[in-house]
């Protein structure tokens, strides 16, 4: 949101301010001050007048004082841009009001009252994508998190819960679709026709940010589930016309998370209807809305022509994922925005577990713990590093991050670890049975998983309140008969907390015969000191250890093992994680040591050789499917080889990484394209075996691309022409728009020409060629800047275009700078048009501290470019000055 405001004067009046507000730190807001809210509002009506650019909208709230709050002879209205028409208490003018900031403040002096606000705004003219706005000609709503003070005035935090009734009228010819939260109770329309109105009721509590409401020209794809219960449910999938063909898989993955909420977790829906709108413009994936989920286009539309596998797998966790928020969200919210991760980190983990179940279980963890090391880790080692429970914030919206989603779900999961799937079930019984209607926190929840699973998690609070990735030493040694395993935990300084107390680390450890390959069985240990030795007995020779297997805590491990070891365990270990940690340490190793120069030419040759003999198991091993082989054989990606470094040189991560991609598609060509002819003998469908053999295919393109990119180039065009599904085709051009070669050219003039009316395939145009190893791609990204097709208000455009190359170190880390200065600039343009979207690229320049002295400062120059721009939004001048410390 912009910080500009229109500043109080004496009378309250804004009308009569006319000096212009000056930009300045906005308040730091604590946890620690949480205070209930003085007032209730235990129902509200809304009236809306709808028009693109003029919505009247009618509040009418029953407020009656709360009697566990402090007295408070005023009720604080949020608000936020809005123009205030007219304001009556109990029907009458109220004892007093005025104005701070956007604020409404009423004064009340009696226990109950009725308010009826009427605020008028301009839909058509709200950029920010935050409240209700317009979308290509139709009228939507995103609350979270504090976007209903942008329709009307009301206390926007999320422990005021209300149940809503809502009545909304318009145009039947510009709105024919009118949907609100909960039940369809009621609908007409004018004695002309011309306009129609329809009532709805929402029987569930909820606090504001989950209200929504859409109005437009929409279709419907409808089904219909019978829960546990015998409740029968009205599903509906509404998408703008032309798109009705591509929504099946988002139907049949909402029928899919109902059904599996009920069997894992015996959660049954509670309404009559369930509906999902799809909106091209959204600045999230989507939001959970009490029965009105709102997503982005990107999750809802799919079809194989213009949809990847890892499109399909991504819908259908999203879909799960905001569904699985009606009890673990809705039902039981949030008492403020510092339990965020009650609600996001908890639902994470069961959207995990729910792909794991539809697909492969493996692939899913290996998957999601990529994406924690890829984001997360880096988070928690930065200046913008936060408790998954944060102590303070400035603005809200820089807390939606993967601290709070992917490691709040990797708490949840240990605890989960620790206590068993059964007993994990009975707390999350007692969680929802106790806290069902009521604003929760995440001390609630704890204190429900102690009482259901009888574990005592005293200690392990402590993962609520520090920041930082702990970091584990490991050390195995042997004696006799007996082995001895020794851990050492300790987490980093954060900023803020400087000093940091053990944390419970729960680790699954197998140790292997060496010989015999196998172990006699997996054992959970917990280390919850700052050092430890647990004893194995039986061993007549040292065994291997595979230790964190399943990823079983977020925590860095050093480990004293041989690469000896880790060829054995890439090719033996029977968890499929711990397999795939071994291949990934095995090349890290090699990387860092390459990078730092601390390996002889003889001891990379052998660590080359190393590394190609466990991939050459891994492309011979007959036991493997295709996904998992396919993660097996897939390269750390470059910032995480630059994690494992004290400071990192991207440009030299880059090349060392680049020849050992080299390298290895020369040693394993032959195998490798064996791999890739019997892959494309495997004819298109959805299941895992296709899938696996599509992922292949890409993977081989990759290694040839590095050792021959002529044959590179011909192979990948060969299958771009034949291919009948996206996922090739975009792997195909993935591989070729990284090659300076005239099948790069005709490709991907043929994929626009193909694809040009389509907006979500044009976005992966965009992205392609953003995120390609081309060396020319900061010039390509200035140029597509300028197409047509782009379109800085739309925020899937924004984020396909720049998002994808700030997250390419090739191209943003670009020797002269020129990648930092590009975002730099992309932050001023965007950030008074969509300040959300904006401040989501700060964090790309925030990590000038881990990165070689050159660039570093080049970083920091455009951090400090950005934090002189007058009038910088709250959210985007938060992340920049903690980003610079």
């Amino acid at each position: 949101m912009d910080i500009a405001r229109t500043p109080a004067t004496p009378d309250g009046n804004p009308e009569m301010a006319d000096a212009a507000y000056e930009p300045k730190a906005p308040p730091e807001i604590r946890r620690s001050d949480y205070a209930p809210f003085p007032w209730l509002v235990p129902t509200i009506r809304l009236e809306f007048e709808l028009g693109l650019e003029r919505t009247r909208v009618t509040a009418r709230l029953n407020v009656e004082r709360n009697p566990v709050a402090a007295v408070s002879p005023t009720i604080r209205l949020n608000g936020d841009g809005l123009d205030l028409v007219s304001l009556t208490c109990d029907g009458g003018e109220p004892e007093g009001r005025m104005m701070d900031g956007d604020d409404l403040l009423v004064t009340l002096s009696g226990d109950r009252h009725v308010l009826e606000i009427v605020t008028e705004i301009d839909p058509s003219a709200n950029s920010q994508l935050m409240g209700l706005y317009a979308s290509g000609g139709m009228l939507c709503t995103q609350c979270e998190a504090e976007g209903f003070r942008r329709i009307t005035f009301f206390p926007d935090r999320p422990d005021v819960l209300s149940t809503y009734s809502v009545r909304m009228s318009g145009a039947k010819a510009q709105f024919p679709v009118l949907l609100c939260n909960g039940n369809r109770m009621d609908s007409g329309e004018s004695a002309d026709g011309g306009d129609h109105w329809a009532e709805w009721h929402d029987p569930w509590p909820k606090p504001s940010y989950l209200f929504a409401l859409v109005a437009g020209d929409l279709v419907a794809r409808s089904d219909s589930f019978t829960t546990m219960g015998g409740r029968d449910v009205e599903l509906n999938v509404y998408v703008r016309d032309g798109d009705l063909d591509r929504t099946e898989h988002a139907m049949e993955s909402l029928k899919r998370s109902m059904k599996w909420d009920e069997e894992v977790f015996g959660r049954e829906y509670d309404l009559d209807l369930f509906n999902i709108v799809a909106v091209s413009d959204f600045n999230m994936g989507a939001m959970e809305n009490k029965g009105l989920n709102i997503f982005n286009t990107k999750y809802v539309l799919a079809d194989t022509e213009t949809a990847t596998d890892g499109d399909y797998d991504g819908i259908e966790g999203v879909i799960g994922h905001e569904y699985f928020h009606n009890w673990s969200g809705n039902r039981v919210t949030c008492r403020d925005w510092f339990q965020l991760s009650l609600k996001e980190g908890f639902t994470v983990l069961r959207d995990q577990l729910f792909s794991a179940d539809m697909g492969s279980e493996p692939v899913k963890r290996i998957e999601d713990v990529r994406i924690l090391r890829g984001v997360q880790f880096p988070e928690d080692s930065g200046p913008l590093a936060h408790p998954i429970r944060p102590d303070s914030y400035r603005e809200i919206s820089n807390f939606y991050t993967a601290t709070v989603y992917n490691k709040g779900a990797e708490v949840i999961r240990m605890m989960r670890t620790m206590a068993g799937e059964e007993a994990f079930r009975g707390g999350t019984d007692l969680y929802f049975e106790r806290h069902d209607g009521e604003a929760a926190t995440c001390e609630d929840f704890v204190r429900a998983m102690e009482d259901g699973t009888g574990l005592d998690l005293e200690q392990f609070r402590l993962w609520y309140s520090q920041a930082g990735t702990p970091k584990v030493a490991a050390t195995l040694s042997h004696d006799g008969d007996v082995a001895t395993l020794k851990l050492t935990q300790t987490v980093p300084p954060t900023p803020g907390q400087p000093d940091k107390k053990p944390m419970p680390i729960p680790f699954r450890v197998a140790l292997f015969d060496r010989k015999a390959g196998t172990h006699s069985g997996e054992q959970l240990l917990v280390l919850d000191r700052a050092s430890a030795e647990f004893t194995f007995e039986g061993f007549a020779h040292k065994p291997v250890l595979s230790i964190n297997r399943g990823f079983s805590a977020p925590v860095s491990i050093d480990r004293d093992v041989s690469r000896e070891e880790l060829v054995f365990l890439a090719a033996r270990d029977d968890d499929p994680f711990a397999r795939y940690e071994a291949m990934q340490e095995l090349m890290t190793g090699y990387l860092v040591g390459s990078v730092s120069g601390d390996l002889d030419e003889r001891e990379s040759e052998a660590a080359r050789g190393d590394i190609a003999e466990a991939m050459k198991a891994v492309v011979e091993d007959d036991q493997l499917d295709d996904l998992m082989r396919g993660e097996l054989l897939m390269m750390p990606s470059q910032s995480y080889i630059g994690e494992q470094m004290l400071v990192a040189d991207p440009g030299a991560i880059h090349a060392a990484r680049e020849a050992l991609k080299t390298d290895l598609g020369t040693r394993l060509g032959e195998a490798l394209h064996r791999l890739y002819d019997r892959a494309a003998q495997v004819p298109f469908s959805l299941d895992a075996e296709a899938k696996g053999a599509r992922k292949i295919k890409t993977l081989v393109l990759s290694y040839a691309a590095a050792s021959d990119p002529a044959k590179a180039a011909e192979l990948a065009a060969s299958q771009y022409d034949r291919a009948d599904n996206m996922t090739d085709r975009q792997g195909a051009l993935m591989v070729l728009a990284g090659l300076d070669s005239a099948e790069r050219t005709g490709r991907l003039l043929d994929f626009y020409n193909r694809y040009r009316g389509n907006a979500l395939v044009i976005d992966k145009w965009f992205a392609l060629q953003a995120s390609s190893l081309h060396p020319q791609v900061v010039a390509h990204v200035e140029a597509l800047r300028s197409h047509p097709d782009f379109n800085l208000r739309n925020p899937n455009r924004v984020r396909s275009l720049y998002m994808a190359f700030a997250a390419n170190p090739a191209g943003f880390h670009a020797a002269d700078g020129a990648g930092y200065r590009m975002i730099a600039d992309l932050i001023l343009e965007l950030d008074p048009i969509n300040a959300q979207t904006a401040a989501r690229f700060v964090p790309s320049l925030g990590r000038w501290r881990r990165i070689e002295e050159k660039r570093a400062a080049m970083m920091r120059d455009a951090l400090e470019r950005i934090a002189r721009a007058p009038k910088l939004s709250r959210d985007t001048f938060e992340q920049v000055t903690r980003s610079l410390g």
